[in-house]
């Protein structure tokens, strides 16, 4: 993918982004307003001060409205208001620990919440693209050494994984009985694997706990060290979104339907894997498995297919594992030493759009 992949795809558009504060959500405002989308967002507020969408200011870049998509009056203003263009829908409770936790909350938030963003999104008339954000969790979970593929089945063990394959089935009922009945109007599902990069501080993830501990000049300690996840750079799901909503909006039917979005098979990595890449990018520290008692049951191996999203769309991985891991430390690293969080991230972006790295 180059610049001239995503020039004038959205310049003037009015994109609506559910999850604006989250770390995906502000990854993928800042990369809207940056091709000239007019951009609005809809979440709760931020939970941490030093999360990406303050350290960036992106409220002074973006419309944003303090609301829980669980909130359906309050949602259907911000469409009404708004009249998107574009829709990214990305509000999730998305931790998998947390789920174990709070599984109603999940539920709630990853299920219901999501029938009240499709239930705003089928009574805008303005509105020509949806891309429905889920995860690459929504599987039924094999560990199965292949990729899943997008008609594989659908299910879950933990609450987020389940709560996911249901918002799955959700948007194929809103799908077949609603949107695909409407003239000029795509809809997606996208499925990306484990993402990474700056400005994550979310509990339990590896990256937020590996500078955690590397601030602090203490051991990281891993609970799962040999898990294997398809780890990629927040940037690389988010081209694949951003190139799918485009091409909804040009020809709807072709492209409406499930996609899977992940990385090669080189960056399919245990979590020591990435642990030690961060600390090499970091410059000094190390890894010691926890000692803690084992937690709530994770899966094990997950992998995506991806062949419908390099045949069709044109999509693939910019960043392999080895890039993804050495710009996320840099992103850290370069913040925690005073650079500007703005420019940073803008820096990224724009090297991202320049080709491999």
């Amino acid at each position: 993918m180059t610049r001239q992949s995503f020039y004038g795809l959205f310049k003037g558009k009015r994109a609506l982004v559910t999850g604006d504060t989250g770390f995906k959500g502000s990854w993928l405002c800042l990369w809207l307003h940056e091709l000239g989308a007019e951009v609005a967002g809809v979440s709760l507020p931020p939970k941490r001060g030093d999360d990406h969408y303050n350290l960036i200011g992106l409220n002074r870049l973006i419309r944003h409205a303090d609301g829980d998509i669980r909130d359906l009056s309050a949602l259907t203003k911000v469409f009404d208001d708004f009249k998107p263009d574009v829709l990214f829908h990305l509000a999730a409770q998305s931790l998998v620990r947390l789920s174990y936790d709070e599984p109603k909350e999940t539920f709630d938030t990853n299920v219901g919440g999501s029938v009240n963003v499709l239930e705003a999104a089928r009574t805008t008339e303005s509105l020509r693209s949806i891309v429905y954000v889920t995860s690459d969790k929504c599987y039924r979970n094999n560990e199965w050494p292949w990729g899943y593929r997008e008609n594989d089945r659908l299910g879950g063990h933990d609450p987020y994984s389940a709560s996911k394959a249901a918002a799955e089935l959700v948007f194929s009922s809103y799908m077949d009985s609603f949107l695909s009945r409407r003239e000029g109007i795509g809809a997606a599902s996208v499925r990306a694997g484990n993402v990474i990069g700056g400005g994550d501080w979310s509990p339990d993830r590896i990256v937020p706990d590996c500078i955690r501990a590397l601030r602090a000049g203490v051991p990281v300690e891993l609970r799962n060290p040999h898990a294997v996840r398809p780890w990629q750079h927040v940037l690389d799901p988010l081209a694949g979104y951003l190139l799918l909503a485009a091409r909804l909006l040009n020809e709807p039917q072709k492209y409406s339907g499930p996609w899977n979005f992940g990385p090669d098979d080189g960056a399919v990595r245990t979590v020591r894997d990435l642990a030690e890449k961060i600390i090499e990018g970091w410059g000094k520290g190390e890894v010691r498995a926890s000692k803690e008692a084992p937690g709530p049951h994770e899966a094990h191996t997950l992998r995506l297919n991806c062949d419908k999203a390099r045949a069709l769309l044109g999509w693939a991985p910019v960043w392999g594992f080895d890039a993804a891991a050495a710009e996320t430390a840099a992103w850290y690293k370069a913040v925690s030493n005073g650079a500007n969080a703005l420019e940073a991230s803008r820096g990224q972006i724009k090297t991202f759009m320049g080709g491999p790295g």
